[in-house]
């Protein structure tokens, strides 16, 4: 069973900096993409962004693109979100997820994605 851990969430300003790590649990890697999603209370969980498995290409949400990179490392099974220039709307739980990269479906679609962190909150205050 595939365990997905998160961490490196907390209070930061805006403007500023946070780096999120998600760590899998087993080999199989890179047999899956990695997406990141945060959820607001009352909302419904949103796509930050995703990786495929080859680690070369990350794709991001409008909303974050150009302040939000996805990386990913095969040979430590982590893949990492950073954040830069923080806006108080980034505030959420963040969650990493895990999709095989046989399964159908847009990589933004929740749908798609088989495990799920347990998600680390991000303030950002202004």
């Amino acid at each position: 069973q595939v365990q997905l851990v998160e961490s490196g969430g907390g209070l930061v300003q805006a403007g500023g900096s946070l780096r999120l790590s998600c760590a899998f649990s087993e080999r199989t890697f890179v047999l899956y993409h990695m997406g990141w999603f945060r959820q607001t209370p009352g909302q419904g969980r949103e796509f930050v962004g995703a990786i495929g498995w080859r680690e070369s290409r990350f794709y991001t949400a409008d909303s974050v693109n150009g302040r939000f990179t996805i990386s990913r490392d095969n040979a430590k099974n982590t893949v990492n979100l950073q954040m830069n220039s923080l806006k108080p709307e980034d505030t959420a739980v963040y969650y990493c997820a895990a999709r095989r990269i046989s399964a159908n479906g847009a990589l933004s679609s929740g749908l798609g994605y088989e495990y799920w962190g347990q998600g680390t909150q991000v303030t950002v205050s202004s």
